[in-house]
């Protein structure tokens, strides 16, 4: 094996790769990447990681002039090309060793030379994806919308493992197909719809784990025009560009949300959000650490936001707000809201609620296709 590439182009897949590989791994094979170079269609070389569950591969274009694979330690390499000079060349090489193999590469860049040890690329485990039968393709802001708008309420509750992602299903909303995303902790709900794309009316309804969902969010950032997505029963692929990650899905039944999204919530509020988020982050500054709780004291047009600690005091302040019903008082965790306002993207958050101890619903005013329901706290 026997390359030059660019420092860029290569820091940028490394990025991408390394963060799949854990830092703490008893299988050695699983701390390294898979580099492969391939002298066809001008000259690449392949990157892959893994952790078993989920793999990520990235094709990059380089001047290969022999053709050959390797390990190397993930975290390592990723740092050893950070550090070196922004436009710098990079030279790799699998050299013969006395005894005919080929267990360490070389890297050179400049006056820099490192020699890293290397474990044989045969031992590495490959992830095979097996039959996906459902394919389709979303844009990358249709799959950035869905992620974004649904990650922040995954569960991080191992022993609740069937909410540890994004429940990803086809189905219809008002007799229209959709494509709906949701995730719950127990304690708040997020469900993004879209229109349905061609070719995935039929697919199963999947978990997709944490991680996957956030390593596909680092790619999606990078900015790959269109995403092909192909899926079976137990694993998802989504192909960007030059970047392909496969992912096992999790195994388990995800719960009947729409039994805990209440239909008759008749008090409604509307607000500015952005005055409301800030007004929320100001009072909460005084709420423990452990509750973070701030209560919302609702009458006619005005909403008065309080916290109270006995270590730190208390906090108070009005907004004008729109508000026509029968008045309330009810209290939220402050992050949870503060999660909430953070997806919205328009001037206008609505909460539909009913009671103090019952869930309630919060959209934005100037887009359906969220929705998120929030369990009040005591306060």
């Amino acid at each position: 094996m026997k390359l030059t590439i660019e420092r860029a182009a290569l820091l940028k897949a490394l990025g991408h790769v390394q963060s799949v590989v854990e830092r703490r791994t008893t299988i050695p094979i699983l701390s390294n990447l898979l580099l492969r170079s391939e002298t066809g269609a001008g000259g690449a070389l392949s990157l892959a990681a893994t952790d078993m569950d989920l793999e990520i591969v990235e094709r990059v274009a380089a001047h290969v002039e022999a053709e050959g694979r390797t390990t190397a330690p993930a975290h390592t390499l990723y740092d050893i090309v950070r550090k070196l000079r922004e436009g710098a060349q990079i030279e790799i090489e699998t050299p013969m060793g006395p005894g005919g193999d080929r267990n360490v590469m070389v890297l050179r860049s400049g006056r820099s030379t490192f020699t890293l040890a290397c474990l044989p690329p045969e031992d590495y485990p490959q992830m095979a994806a097996g039959e996906l039968p459902h394919n389709f393709t979303l844009s990358a802001a249709e799959l950035r919308a869905l992620i974004d708008r649904t990650r922040f309420a995954i569960s991080t509750e191992e022993t609740r493992y069937y909410l540890n992602g994004i429940y990803l299903h086809a189905t219809k909303n008002n007799e229209v197909p959709v494509l709906r995303a949701v995730a719950t902790d127990g304690h708040r709900l997020a469900r993004m719809e879209m229109v349905l794309p061609e070719g995935a009316a039929g697919i199963p309804g999947i978990i997709v784990p944490r991680k996957t969902v956030l390593e596909l969010r680092k790619l999606v950032e990078e900015g790959a025009d269109e995403i092909q997505v192909a899926l079976s029963d137990t694993k998802i692929r989504f192909t960007l560009g030059a970047a392909t990650l496969t992912s096992k899905l999790i195994d388990g039944t995800f719960p009947d949300y729409d039994r805990v999204i209440p239909a008759n919530n008749d008090k409604i509020l509307e607000v500015d959000c952005k005055t409301f988020a800030e007004a929320v982050d100001r009072v909460s500054t005084i709420s423990t650490e452990k509750s973070r709780a701030v209560k919302l004291a609702i009458e006619g047009g005005s909403l008065v936001l309080s916290a109270t600690s006995p270590e730190n005091g208390t906090a108070t302040e009005e907004l004008e707000v729109r508000y026509l019903a029968t008045p309330i008082e009810i209290g939220f965790n402050s992050r949870y809201l503060l999660d909430i306002t953070e997806q919205i993207d328009g001037e206008g958050a609505q909460f539909a609620m009913s009671d103090a101890g019952s869930p309630t619903i919060v959209r934005d005013s100037a887009d359906a296709s969220a929705l998120y329901v929030l369990m009040p706290m005591r306060v």
